[in-house]
């Protein structure tokens, strides 16, 4: 007999889907196109362990005490600085609240803005992490209109908007879709969810990853009243530090801080001071590009895996940046049985469905290219491109349309 009552929300709460995987994908012979894994290659690791040194040798007592919820002022200050030379002119270092990963930032907007029935709107499909921790607050989910540039915003009526607590979306190189959204529909967004009252909850950890190194506007740079801004060090420098970083207007930035003292207290300190250390000279800069650079050409030894091995029935997006592709293969296709069989094979990808707030789409699924190698991305669209062909010669035709 289980002696504890869990809470409402406790037995509400399921397994990350993609964290489930990540367990099979950890055997050395798998090819894994499932987790959004920085690549290893990009991560500076002699950079780091200087700057760490100097940490060490010069600031360990204050690097090693506890600190101010807010973050490290310096950090903070060089953030906002960063963001105010991208366009968000207005970006002071008081508004720029450092967060344990740019997932806590979702986190505390939960604890902040949503209540048990909250109205929330999100793209189609939308980042899973995002879906987990407002699931928490017990809201009811909206799925935006969206197609391959992202949310349609003339799609999006009076009605839709009506009482939406927040709108969430990743402008650039979604999570799991990596498409990006044009420049006429950020500014359309905007505009429509500002007249509305809606607050806009910008999610940009891949902003910085176009393969071509041009950069769209943000969001909040349009109007950094109405939009919630969360950044993150991990896709940059290295995910193991778990930095990430919120700009928000005053009335809810005063509001995450409170619920980040109740949470955690702060970010840890030294590991705030490694950051700052690590960029503060324009390294970030100098670094990006390699990455950039890297995963290009990652992406389009899948591209071109795919167009050799997938059968013409199958689709799949062309990213310009950051580390997925979405393949939407024909509907009598379910993604989570063929992980079963992919998985027999030893390779793995991430189904669609999870990524639905509303009526998933089984026939779809995510691949990561950044962490597999050219023979192996090669090997795996292969094996995925005869099962799929399988699957498909083993159904009448009626049901593959």
């Amino acid at each position: 007999m289980n002696p504890y009552s869990l809470s409402r929300r406790a037995i509400a709460l399921r397994s990350s889907a993609i964290r489930e995987i990540l367990k099979i994908t950890a055997q050395p012979d798998v090819i894994s196109f499932a987790g959004g894994l920085p690549s290893p290659e990009t991560f500076p690791i002699e950079h780091l362990r200087n700057a760490a040194e100097r940490v060490w040798q010069h600031q360990a007592r204050t690097a090693l005490q506890y600190g101010p919820t807010e973050g490290h002022a310096p950090l903070r200050e060089w953030i906002a600085e960063r963001l105010r030379a991208q366009g968000s002119t207005q970006v002071r270092a008081e508004q720029v609240l450092i967060t344990t990963g740019s997932q806590q930032g979702l986190d505390l907007l939960t604890k902040v803005l949503v209540d048990e029935g909250s109205k929330l709107l999100v793209e189609t499909p939308s980042y899973l992490g995002a879906l987990q921790a407002f699931a928490m607050g017990e809201p009811r989910f909206h799925s935006m209109p969206s197609d391959d540039e992202g949310i349609m915003v003339d799609a999006m009526d009076d009605a839709m908007l009506e009482g939406a607590r927040l709108l969430y979306c990743l402008p650039n190189f979604q999570n799991p879709t990596g498409r990006r959204l044009p420049l006429a529909r950020r500014e359309a967004l905007v505009a429509r969810a500002g007249q509305a009252g809606v607050p806009i909850v910008e999610d940009d950890p891949y902003g910085e990853l176009d393969y071509g190194g041009q950069r769209l506007p943000s969001l909040h740079s349009m109007n950094p009243e109405g939009v919630v801004y969360l950044g993150s060090f991990s896709k940059l420098l290295t995910p193991g530090f778990r930095l990430g970083y919120m700009v928000a207007p005053p009335v809810i930035f005063e509001k995450c801080v409170q619920a980040k003292q109740a949470a955690d207290l702060h970010t840890p300190s030294f590991t705030q001071h490694v950051v700052f250390e690590a960029v503060r000279d324009g390294f970030l800069d100098r670094h990006i590009p390699t990455i950039r650079a890297l995963y290009g050409r990652q992406c389009e030894y899948m591209l071109e895996a795919l167009e050799r091995h997938m059968p013409a029935e199958a689709s799949w997006s062309r990213p310009e940046g950051g580390m997925f592709i979405w393949v939407s293969l024909p509907p009598s296709i379910d993604t989570e049985r063929l992980l079963e069989q992919a998985i027999d094979h030893k390779v793995a990808f991430v189904p669609g469905a999870p990524f639905f707030c509303e009526a998933p789409q089984r026939n779809t699924l995510r691949l990561s290219f950044v962490t597999v190698a050219k023979e192996n991305i090669e090997r795996g669209v292969a094996l995925l491109g005869s099962l799929i062909r399988d699957a498909l010669a083993a159904q009448p035709q009626a049901r593959r349309a």
